[in-house]
């Protein structure tokens, strides 16, 4: 049995004590471990998980699936409050400055903490370059071939010291991939390098059919023919059930439920999923 609960999200639920903004953060029960799937952008994840009556000075360890401000800054707040565990993974070169190149100017999107914060933090940091068994049956997987020429990533993502960034590859991203009886269940942060990129590593690293994908598919910039031509080659994964988050686009969830090609919901602050 695998639980996930939406802690952050850009949309609100039903759940009117929650707050809502742009970012992601989920709470995952599985493989006998208990802890964070990205943190959001601060405090509002705590005071979510606080409302939620969720615990997370008992989490065993934090995933921070890539170093953009959304999904990581907010384990500064985590760790400030004795919160997250006393690990992270993340992946490979998570410490690169990130930014938004808008003409001349660059809008840094970093984490907003390094190594330094860590240490005087007594957390311990674990990389995950390939694929890494976090808990029995979830692995972290990373290091995506980028097989599908049409996952391309926008020009203003770049990454390094100004004025001497390069476009960023989003090398660092890396994503969580959990077993149950029906097939893997995927969580991704942002999907950067390309959601159908992920999720054909995770298929022929683990030898399953990926069951369902929960999270941000960075669809919100796609057009219909990008969006149906995704949801097809997931189900030729085995995809069932697509729970989309954060950065997935009004288009693309619009399009889900007009085709029923697959079970699909959005994940809210508050919404939760139990798959055996």
């Amino acid at each position: 049995m695998i639980k996930v609960l939406t802690l952050m999200d850009n949309v609100a639920s039903e759940n009117k004590a929650l707050s809502a903004e742009h970012g992601l953060s989920y709470w995952v029960e599985a493989g006998g471990r208990r802890f964070l799937f990205d943190c959001g952008q601060g405090a509002a994840t705590l005071a979510n998980a606080h409302r939620l009556g969720v615990d997370l000075s008992c989490a065993d360890f934090t995933v921070c699936s890539h170093s953009h401000y959304d999904h990581a800054a907010g384990f500064r707040d985590m760790a400030e409050a004795g919160c997250g565990g006393r690990l992270l993974y993340t992946g490979p070169g998570f410490w690169e400055r990130k930014y938004a190149l808008n003409g001349i100017k660059y809008t840094d999107l970093s984490a907003g903490f390094g190594e330094d914060f860590l240490a005087a933090h007594g957390v311990e940091h674990r990389v995950c370059s390939g694929l890494l068994e976090v808990a029995d049956g979830c692995w972290l997987v990373g290091d995506f071939p980028r097989t599908h020429k049409f996952e391309t990533i926008p020009e203003r993502f770049v990454k390094g010291e100004p004025p001497e960034c390069v476009p960023d590859d989003f090398s660092d991203e890396i994503c969580l991939a959990m077993d149950t009886e029906r097939g893997l269940v995927v969580l991704a942060g942002c999907s950067h390098p390309g959601i159908l990129n992920m999720a054909a590593k995770v298929h022929e690293s683990l030898a399953r059919p990926i069951y369902a994908v929960f999270g941000g598919t960075h669809l919100v910039e796609a057009d219909g023919a990008r969006i149906a031509e995704t949801v097809s080659e997931l189900r030729a994964m085995g995809l069932s059930v697509l729970g989309l988050s954060h950065c997935s686009g009004a288009a693309a969830e619009a399009y889900l439920k007009s085709a029923g090609d697959v079970a699909a919901c959005h994940m809210a602050a508050g919404d939760r999923i139990a798959i055996r």
